[in-house]
């Protein structure tokens, strides 16, 4: 069963480097660790604001266009960072724990 967890995570981080998802093996430290995981979850959240905001429409009066299309990406982001900087959903708490243990136990 460790087996398949390993080969999960491994296709997780994988598919995540693919998508610009922060390396989590890169941490020396506690504060590098702690950056890494809010860069994480900030990732993560950007993912579920873009998916969010995907069934909204340019119907309002003062939206749309090309330069809207352009930089909502960058907004979703944004939007991301900030939410992860303040907490967010608790993800970068718990990641900063595991990455340490990871890097204990020499996993990653």
């Amino acid at each position: 069963m460790d087996g398949m967890l390993e080969l999960q995570l491994a296709n997780a981080t994988g598919a995540g480097r693919a998508q610009g998802a922060p390396n989590v093996g890169g941490a020396r430290n506690e504060t590098e660790a702690r950056a890494i995981a809010e860069d994480f979850e900030s990732f993560f959240l950007s993912q579920m604001i873009e998916q969010m905001f995907a069934q909204t429409g340019e119907e309002n009066p003062f939206g749309g266009g090309s330069g809207e299309r352009a930089f909502t990406g960058l907004l979703h982001e944004e939007y991301a960072k900030v939410m992860a900087q303040a907490g967010g959903l608790g993800l970068a708490d718990r990641l900063t724990s595991e990455i340490l243990r990871y890097q204990e136990t020499g996993e990653i």
